[in-house]
C-alpha cells in the first residue's frame, strides 16, 4: 500500500499531477516505483505545471490528431495500392 500517491501526466512541455491518495499495488500492477527528489523536480524549468483539466484536454486533442493522421495514412496506403481511388482523401 502506498500513501499520498500522485500520477504525473505529461503532454509536450506541460504537466499536471493527479492525486490518487491511498493506492494498493498488486503484483501485476507493479512496473517501476521510485521516490521523487523534490529539489531536483523544482529545478527543472523545462516543464510547466498546468491544471489537470488542461492536460486532459491536451491529451484528448493529441489523441484525436493522431487518429486523424492514422486515417490519412490508411487512405494514402489504399490509394498507393490502387484500392479505390474515390474512397481515398
Amino acid at each position: 500500500m502506498l500513501e499520498e500517491t500522485y500520477e504525473r501526466h505529461v503532454v509536450g512541455d506541460s504537466f499536471a499531477d493527479e492525486k490518487h491518495g491511498l493506492y494498493v499495488i498488486r503484483g501485476e500492477n507493479l512496473v517501476l516505483l521510485g521516490e521523487i527528489d523534490v529539489e531536483k523536480d523544482l529545478a527543472q524549468k523545462s516543464l510547466k505545471q498546468v491544471s489537470l483539466d488542461e492536460i486532459k484536454a491536451k491529451k484528448a486533442a493529441l489523441k484525436q490528431e493522431r487518429a486523424h493522421d492514422d486515417e490519412i495514412r490508411k487512405k494514402l496506403a489504399q490509394q498507393a495500392l490502387g484500392l479505390g481511388f474515390d474512397d481515398c482523401l
